[in-house]
């Protein structure tokens, strides 16, 4: 079964930044910081997969709860 992904418009702007964590390998967490207010976060290996979007202050609460 093939799936059409649609990327949001909002989303076609982003510039993502792999974790640092991944060490390179690519199976990690990707993230766009550069659309203020929002924070999408994508899994690497399916860039054209879904993306969940976080505003900023529930990402610094989940980031500083992984902390």
């Amino acid at each position: 079964m093939s799936q059409d992904h649609h990327i949001p418009p909002v989303l076609a702007k982003a510039v993502w930044r792999a974790s640092s964590y991944s060490g390179g390998q690519g199976n990690c967490v990707e993230v766009a910081v550069n659309l203020s207010p929002l924070i999408p976060v994508r899994d690497s290996k399916r860039p054209a997969g879904p993306a969940l979007v976080f505003s900023r202050g529930a990402w610094s609460t989940f980031v500083g709860q992984l902390r």
